[in-house]
């Protein structure tokens, strides 16, 4: 299924802008007389795959050696509704999503970093990776959690 850093980043760029869709149309149902949790079921779906959304654009980054703007942009991406697709759109086509995963040693110097020595052990150990941002999102979400919606109730 995430055979490649493009395939996973298009998945999770789609996941997150139908997301958007589903916190909008929970955000209009309520302004017509839906009870306030449709907000905070669609709020809590949208932010659980906004960060699983930044994992990945992150984990991409590191992969296709983005430079820091790039990677910035693309996790930025998520706080405009809809942005991703094109954002996805244009790493695409600037063939910023070439290629396969890092999972050996090449002659880039980049290569004999420490990130990307650990890179490669975790892209290597595919499961171990999953469980470690699944850990990390599922933590990051239960904080916002409990710090709150943005701008209080």
């Amino acid at each position: 299924m995430f055979r490649s850093p493009a395939r996973l980043y298009r998945i999770l760029a789609i996941a997150e802008a139908i997301t958007w869709t589903i916190l909008i149309a929970a955000i209009v149902a309520r302004a017509v007389g839906a009870p306030g949790i449709v907000v905070t079921i669609g709020g809590g779906v949208h932010g659980f795959v906004f960060l699983s959304y930044a994992a990945t654009a992150i984990l991409v980054a590191f992969n296709q050696r983005w430079s820091i703007g790039v990677g910035a942009l693309a996790v930025a991406s998520a706080v405009v509704p809809f942005a991703t697709i094109p954002m996805e759109i244009w790493l695409h086509r600037s063939r910023r999503l070439k290629g396969a995963w890092r999972l050996e040693e090449s002659d880039h110097p980049q290569d004999r970093t420490w990130y990307d020595r650990t890179m490669r052990w975790f892209l290597r150990r595919a499961g171990v990776l999953v469980a470690l941002i699944v850990v990390v999102v599922i933590a990051l979400y239960i904080t916002l959690l409990v710090l709150g919606p943005p701008g209080g109730k």
